[in-house]
């Protein structure tokens, strides 16, 4: 699954869920992924957060097959800034 299929199933979570942060899922080459409040883009944007992990393992997470503190844990998953905010996401996510 790509960047924009991630994007557009994470836009229909937190459309009404009330987040009021911004983080940025950080894939490499494949791209980024910004959520600002209720605003999903694949536009690259300074954030509060940046979580950098894999597009298979952000594909993962998103399914629900990844465990965030686990893959963080396991170094899957790197958090840069407000961890806070990476915390609030899980919740959003999960």
């Amino acid at each position: 699954m790509g960047v924009q299929e991630i994007a557009d199933k994470i836009r229909s979570r937190v459309a009404s869920a009330g987040f009021e942060h911004s983080v940025k899922f950080d894939t490499g080459s494949d791209g980024v992924i910004v959520i600002d409040g209720a605003t999903v883009s694949t536009t690259d944007a300074p954030t509060d957060c940046t979580v950098k992990l894999s597009l298979d393992d952000l594909d993962s997470l998103i399914a629900g097959d990844l465990n965030p503190t686990m893959a963080f844990m396991a170094g899957k998953l790197k958090v840069e800034g407000d961890m806070t905010v990476a915390m609030a996401l899980s919740q959003l996510l999960g």
